[in-house]
């Protein structure tokens, strides 16, 4: 949402194989043999469920201490994204501080925000910048 010449955003192409940690690491690599010098890296980052019993294979934060320890090795630095709710009272806050707070948190699963953007429904703006559906809607 704001200019600045010495960030870039970039698309690649690439499917995610829900590989965990390791695929976390071999997505850092990849963006640095394109130039990138620090990776945005989510909570569960490739992470998957068991088929069976329905339970994570690996643990929310590891893929983002697997990126902390081996970061220095790769010439990447990793940047840990928070996991941020919306709450109706604060805005936006960590989880964390949302439960410890009481607070009343929104949500919107990835599926129904997709529904909504295929359906032409109004996304709220808490969830996604009016831009950023803009472009989502252009390039559906």
């Amino acid at each position: 949402e704001t200019k600045n010449d010495r960030t870039r955003w970039e698309y690649l192409p690439y499917s995610m194989h829900m590989a965990g940690p390791r695929e976390a690491i071999q997505h850092m690599m990849i963006r640095k043999n394109f130039g990138c010098t620090h990776f945005i890296i989510g909570r569960d980052m490739a992470g998957s469920k068991s088929s069976v019993t329905g339970d994570d294979f690996y643990g929310a934060y590891e893929a983002q201490d697997f990126a902390k320890e081996k970061g220095p090795e790769l010439g990447v630095i990793p940047v840990p994204s928070l996991n941020l709710v919306y709450t109706e009272e604060e805005g936006y806050v960590t989880a964390d501080e949302a439960e410890e707070k009481g607070l009343h948190t929104k949500k919107l699963s990835g599926t129904k925000f997709r529904q909504m953007l295929r359906g032409g429904e109004d996304i709220p703006e808490w969830f996604a910048f009016k831009s950023v559906v803009a472009v989502l809607r252009e390039n559906a």
